[in-house]
């Protein structure tokens, strides 16, 4: 007598498509995912996968320039390499508005996998950019099977779009490494080392980072770093990173004679972050800034405007002002360089805030339960 037996299913397989923004998210999300057994191919920028070290994760990679600028032959390109890596898959998850819109570009109508969008964020532009921008976020938004927002008024801000099903799943990024097995007195060496390499020993150091791009909020840092000049000691104010914006600042900073540097690229944030007297996020964050998560991580106490999903993010744990407010921006940071107990408590709270948040574990299995669902609905 013959039995008819059920045929075992394979591994889930899901496609992970990525833009120039999100990597270090996507890197984290596909080691786990693929540490759970999960087939997953990851697609973009050669580049961007190269500088995030996706190659140790586990995943397949399939180059494609998801982050080209947009242009009928790039997306045409784009979108025919994106429906070869998502053949046979059971869930693409894009990350972002570029990734999301190609990505339902290169989906087939029949039999077509689940989609998943993350919505990251970022700023919205006004007058017809905008117009067109709210025109794309529609269509991603209504075409996604699931959405997942970053943060809470995302979440609100893709459900007015028109999304199907939008979820609240907070992104969760590896800490950083600490100084714990750092004897004390090599990490005191180290943080002299680098305030006396800065020119700030015996001065308050204020760290910013972030990419020297248009629309970062480095004008309103060297508006307020215009009124610290009358600050007795002055402080210095760092900024790390690098940009198309770099000759133009340097400009502003020599003519005005502010207390800046431009320190480039670095490789020792860490250090960096700990050693600084505050930091500042003076530009809109997306919903989780990675420096707001990092100055926290550090117990660096946090000065930043109260945009995106900052307010959610960091609690009572920072200093936040209003964007766009120099005068805000100055005088927070000149509060508390002026009262070391206050910033000593900031840091505390920065610790506790981020042990408070979601684990790379946490969001791995947040993630492949949505999968498994969407899986499970499939014929």
């Amino acid at each position: 007598m013959s039995s008819i037996q059920t045929p075992v299913p394979g591994p889930l397989r899901a496609v992970q498509v990525l833009g120039a923004t999100a990597a270090a998210h996507v890197c984290s999300l596909a080691g786990g995912l693929a540490a759970r057994g999960v087939e997953v191919t990851v697609c973009g920028p050669a580049e961007v996968m190269d500088a995030y070290g996706m190659c140790g994760t586990g995943a397949r990679f399939a180059p494609v320039e998801t982050a080209a600028p947009p242009g009928p032959r790039t997306d045409a390109m784009a979108v025919a390499a994106l429906r070869s890596a998502c053949a046979g898959a059971d869930v693409v998850h894009a990350h972002g508005l570029r990734a999301g819109l190609l990505t339902s570009l290169a989906l087939p109508r029949m039999r077509r996998p689940a989609l998943v969008v993350t919505w990251h964020g970022g700023k919205q532009s006004g007058g017809a950019r905008s117009a067109m921008t709210r025109l794309l976020e529609r269509r991603v938004a209504r075409t996604a099977t699931v959405v997942l927002g970053a943060s809470s008024d995302l979440v609100d801000r893709v459900r007015a779009l028109g999304a199907r099903d939008v979820r609240l799943a907070p992104l969760s990024f590896p800490a950083p490494r600490t100084e714990a097995d750092r004897p004390a007195e090599d990490t005191e060496r180290m943080h002299r080392k680098i305030r006396e390499e800065l020119g700030a020993a015996d001065r308050p150091l204020i760290v910013a980072v972030g990419r020297l791009e248009p629309d970062q909020g480095h004008g309103l840092l060297l508006d307020a770093a215009l009124r610290w000049r009358a600050l007795d000691p002055q402080p210095l104010v760092a900024v790390a990173g690098e940009g198309r914006r770099r000759q133009a600042l340097q400009r502003r900073i020599d003519a005005e004679e502010l207390p800046v540097r431009l320190l480039g690229r670095r490789d020792d944030l860490a250090d960096l972050l700990t050693a600084a007297d505050l930091v500042v996020l003076a530009g809109r964050g997306g919903a989780h800034p990675l420096i707001a998560q990092e100055a926290l991580y550090a117990g660096a106490p946090l000065v930043a405007t109260a945009s995106g999903g900052l307010p959610e993010l960091v609690g009572e744990a920072a200093v936040l002002v209003p964007d766009k407010d120099a005068d805000a921006l100055a005088g927070a940071v000149a509060s508390l360089i002026a009262d070391p107990g206050r910033r000593e408590r900031l840091s505390a709270a920065g610790r506790v805030q981020a042990a408070s948040w979601p684990t790379e574990d946490d969001m791995v299995a947040q993630v492949l339960s949505v999968y498994d669902e969407l899986a499970s609905r499939r014929p």
